[in-house]
């Protein structure tokens, strides 16, 4: 297990977050470790290149690990927690201090709960709760770190012990219940996704009937600032609307879990974005490497052929 002045922190797994957050943390003198045997060619040449280390498998990156950070789609979350719980030997006298496996995926409250029931089946892990407010980490020479990071939410009864990588990550307690940061992740998204998938409702309806442009001209006039988030919003959704059919799933699951909504509306919200992924070749954007949907326009004139029959291609 790693040296506790140093600690060793595991990322599962390597998409643009976790690997802003490997290179962040690299550039502080971590060292960092993932599993990716699993993940594309792509994928592991990218942390390689950036200096994570590929691990031969989830038990040695559990074992080598100090803190392990899940990074995944959250439709992945609960699966890769069990696949961290079934690789790590339950007996104590394997570690002298536990995993702590920081579960940073957007899921909701009662998905949360469901990861702390598993962790709580073998003694060394200790879950915490969390989420991830803002975009991907890059270098910033303005920032006191040299790194913009976005901010990390976190909750549950124990507090990562490593304070200098909670510092580093920006890292703000919630509070001792787990589920507290997760449910602050959820209700925020429903604020920034739940509107972007209402722009682009707006914007393909307005193309369809064929004014677009004016919606746009009095959106500029009468509500400038709605207009920016949500053009920002709709250009660079594409590479994540897969990722966010199951998030905008479980806000409404914690809406009506936790606030006593119907969850009807952010199914619906999921939807849009399903079609995005699964209807249209959006769907096959990649981040960096962009062909379609930079702008509303293009956007648009590609939902409206995806709703319509056009090809995937």
């Amino acid at each position: 297990m790693g040296d506790h002045t140093a600690p060793v922190v595991g990322i599962l797994s390597i998409g643009d977050m976790g690997l802003g957050i490997g290179r962040l943390l690299i550039s502080q003198g971590y060292r960092v470790v993932t599993f990716a045997e699993d993940r594309s060619d792509r994928t592991r040449k990218r942390a390689q290149s950036n200096g994570i280390e590929l691990l031969p498998s989830i038990r040695v990156l559990a074992e080598l690990s100090d803190c392990l950070l899940s990074i995944v789609p959250p439709r992945d979350a609960l699966a890769t927690a069990q696949r961290v719980v079934n690789e790590i030997p339950s007996s104590t006298d394997t570690r002298k201090r536990p995993l702590y496996y920081v579960d940073l995926n957007a899921i909701s409250p009662g998905v949360a709960n469901q990861v702390q029931a598993l962790c709580e089946t073998n003694p060394n892990i200790t879950l915490i709760d969390g989420g991830i407010i803002g975009g991907v980490p890059y270098e910033n020479p303005s920032s006191p770190m040299g790194w913009y990071c976005p901010s990390v939410i976190v909750s549950g009864p124990t507090r990562l012990p490593y304070t200098n990588i909670a510092g580093k990550l920006n890292m703000d307690h919630m509070g001792e219940r787990i589920g507290a940061a997760s449910g602050l992740k959820m209700c925020f998204a429903s604020t920034t996704k739940g509107l972007f998938a209402i722009a682009i409702q707006s914007y393909v309806t307005a193309g369809k009937i064929g004014v677009l442009p004016q919606l746009r001209d009095y959106m500029r006039r009468h509500n400038p600032d709605t207009l920016k988030v949500a053009d920002k919003g709709v250009t660079g959704m594409p590479p994540k609307a897969y990722r966010w059919v199951n998030e905008m799933q479980q806000i409404g699951a914690m809406m009506e879990e936790e606030g006593g909504f119907d969850r009807g509306l952010f199914d619906g919200v999921a939807e849009v974005y399903r079609i995005v992924a699964e209807d249209t070749v959006l769907g096959l954007e990649q981040p960096g490497e962009r062909s379609r949907g930079t702008t509303v326009e293009d956007v648009v004139e590609v939902i409206k052929s995806g709703m319509s029959g056009g090809c995937k291609e």
